[in-house]
C-alpha cells in the first residue's frame, strides 16, 4: 500500500493501493475494514477508501492488524535446565521481546500513514535528484 502511495497523487493512492481484487488483499482488507481504517463498499460502483483522514492512522494500527496478537519475536522452547542459564534464559528472552515489541508499537504508533507517504515522496525525489 505504501509503495503504491509514495508516488502517486493523493487522490489515486487508496484506489491504486487498496482496489486490487487478489486474495492476499482482499484477506488484509478484513482487518482493516473491521479497526475502521478502511471503508470497503461492495458491488459494481464499490470501492475500498480510508476509513478516516491518513494522517489520523498509525502504523501501529495497520502493524497490529497486520500481524493481529503474534509477538514480533517468538522467544525459542525452553531448554532442558541444565544450568543457571538455561534454566531462565526463556523468561528472560520473553520479558526481552516484550520490550522490544512495547518500542516498536510506540515507534509506530508516532508515525502516521500520511507521515509515511511523505518520507517516501521524499526518500523517491532525492534517489530521483541523485540519478539526475
Amino acid at each position: 500500500m505504501l509503495s503504491t502511495a509514495a508516488f502517486a497523487p493523493e487522490s489515486e493512492v487508496v484506489w491504486k493501493a487498496l482496489s486490487r481484487p487478489t486474495e492476499p488483499t482482499v484477506m488484509t482488507l478484513v482487518p482493516l475494514s473491521d479497526a475502521g481504517l478502511v471503508a470497503c463498499v461492495k458491488g459494481r460502483a464499490g470501492g475500498a477508501g480510508l476509513g478516516r483522514p491518513a494522517d489520523r492512522i498509525t502504523l501501529a494500527e495497520i502493524y497490529r492488524c497486520a500481524v493481529g496478537d503474534k509477538p514480533l519475536w517468538a522467544p525459542s522452547p525452553e531448554a532442558e535446565p541444565a544450568c543457571q542459564v538455561t534454566m531462565h534464559a526463556g523468561a528472560y528472552f520473553a520479558a526481552l521481546t516484550a520490550e522490544v515489541e512495547e518500542a516498536v508499537l510506540a515507534s509506530l504508533g508516532d508515525r502516521t500513514l500520511a507521515d509515511s507517504v511523505r518520507e517516501l515522496r521524499r526518500i523517491g525525489a532525492e534517489r530521483r535528484a541523485r540519478q539526475g
